[in-house]
């Protein structure tokens, strides 16, 4: 499982659904702070609709 506040975005572009979008994940992270949900990748540009069964692959610390 990948953490997805302390995964660099090449650890991020390993999991097939996020492939390709690690840096705006990781932009983001900086930009707003800490994910708290799953949910806020759709708030990820490219990311919208895009991860279902996301949940397999990665974690949230703390949650």
């Amino acid at each position: 499982m990948i953490d997805l506040n302390t995964a660099t975005a090449d650890e991020l572009d390993c999991v097939p659904a996020l492939k390709g979008h690690g840096f705006e994940i990781v932009r983001y992270r900086e930009e707003r702070g800490r994910f708290t949900s799953l949910r806020q990748l759709d708030e990820v540009p490219g990311l919208s609709g895009k991860t279902d069964g996301i949940a397999d692959h990665v974690t949230i610390a703390g949650s």
